[in-house]
């Protein structure tokens, strides 16, 4: 008899609403630096910032705006006022305190997928933000465990499935995000599956030509899972 899958499902924009947040104070930091520079220019040195500054400060709002308040400095030259840093704060503060919106029928699929598999929840970013999240949703009690991790690379996956003692071919990731939920989990011959969100941070996004060389599937809505993964029961 087969064993049971265990399923980790990411949170951020796979359960909830998360990018869409940054994108507004993404927007409101062009307006703020637009006597200095086009906005393209700051979406540009803000992603290259925030590429260099995850080593330091990991993921998350925190990382955000410590990066944001850099890159207002650099693009004008060190001429950044203290109501521009206070409007660049207020949009992490913002960010924080923006209620959790779950996304279209996750919390009716969720209680379906309780009754079949074990799900785990595995998700990335600053402790206190992300259990802040996660506690306020109400979905924590499907979960066997929870885990905040500091990067979802393989060696991390491989350590949380024997900490979980969770087989590699028993096991199936699913998230929004290629580099993350899907591509460190194919190189342990594991097993994913991939739901785009309508929005993704760059530092998330990956080349199409290297999604387009790994087999995975791509699912459009969270409640197409139990029919999905019936057929990875299957198997």
């Amino acid at each position: 008899m087969a064993s049971p899958l265990t399923l980790g499902l990411d949170a951020d924009d796979t359960l909830w609403e998360n990018q869409a947040r940054f994108d507004t104070a993404q927007a409101k930091l062009r307006d703020l630096l637009s006597p200095w520079v086009e906005g393209g220019v700051v979406d540009e040195t803000l992603l290259n910032i925030e590429r260099n500054n995850v080593k330091l400060y990991g993921y998350g709002v925190k990382s955000f705006t410590l990066s944001s308040i850099q890159a207002a400095v650099e693009l004008t030259n060190g001429e950044i006022t203290a109501d521009l840093t206070t409007s660049i704060i207020e949009s992490g503060w913002w960010i924080i305190e923006h209620p959790v919106e779950i996304l279209p029928e996750v919390a009716e699929t969720l209680k379906i997928l309780s009754g079949d598999y074990q799900l785990l929840l595995i998700t990335k970013g600053d402790p206190a933000d992300q259990y802040k999240k996660i506690n306020a949703s109400g979905l924590s009690h499907y979960f066997m465990g929870i885990e905040v991790v500091q990067e979802k690379d393989p060696d991390t996956y491989i350590e949380l499935l024997e900490r979980h003692t969770v087989e590699v071919k028993d096991f199936v990731m699913v998230g929004n995000s290629v580099p993350s939920d899907v591509l460190p989990i194919l190189s342990i011959q594991g097993r994913a599956i991939h739901i785009p969100h309508h929005s993704t941070w760059g530092h998330e996004q990956v080349d199409e030509s290297v999604a387009a060389s790994f087999n995975f599937p791509v699912i459009e809505t969270f409640s197409q899972l139990p029919d999905i993964l019936a057929t990875f029961s299957e198997n």
